[in-house]
């Protein structure tokens, strides 16, 4: 009777553990931290034309030069401004919407252009709010780079710019006018 009393007492220790590590790893893996979201990731070309991959998971990001496999050496591209354009000629004033003519002309540029990318920049002169400007040249790079991709053409990055980056000081028609542009930026290897 004892025996079997020690026995009892024996299993009941044995369950009692078991049964105690069992939970103990269920709350460890209730504490670990949980990892979710999306990591982000592209290429970034320097103004050497030099490529780098780089990836942002929104803790930490990082980036690294992109290399040719054999040689080790940098893979960098040829970009060049292809286009420069006066907004005058694709929009009306305080639009983003392309006329007929300037639709036609961006689609033959970008069916013959023969770049494997491009970057939309839009320009604005400065007669209005910062704000309002930068927010009309983004309207004109969307509506030029849409154009590129309904030809099939791949566009890297679309930019307004706004009153920023002016080419004249905006102190007359003729230099407002010089502002109000559309830049294409062509990649070529």
């Amino acid at each position: 009777m004892q025996k079997l009393s020690k026995v009892k007492n024996s299993l009941f220790a044995v369950m009692a553990l078991i049964l105690a590590i069992g939970f103990a790893g269920q709350a460890s893996a209730q504490n670990a931290p949980q990892v979710s979201g999306k990591i982000d990731w592209g290429i970034w070309v320097d103004r050497d034309g030099c490529m780098h991959w780089w990836a942002d998971g929104g803790v930490e990001g990082y980036m690294l030069d992109r290399v040719h496999p054999q040689t080790g050496k940098p893979v960098c591209i040829k970009r060049n401004t292809c286009l420069v354009q006066n907004t005058d000629q694709f929009f009306a004033t305080d639009s983003a919407h392309l006329s007929h003519h300037g639709r036609s002309y961006l689609q033959q540029f970008f069916q013959n252009a023969g770049a494997f990318g491009y970057a939309v920049y839009g320009h604005t002169d400065s007669r209005a709010s910062d704000e309002y400007n930068i927010n009309l040249s983004q309207r004109r790079a969307r509506a030029v780079a849409d154009v590129a991709r309904s030809v099939g053409a791949m566009v890297e990055r679309e930019i307004g710019f706004g009153e920023r980056q002016p080419v004249a000081p905006n102190d007359s028609a003729h230099n407002m006018a010089r502002n109000r542009r559309v830049e294409i930026v062509c990649y070529r290897w």
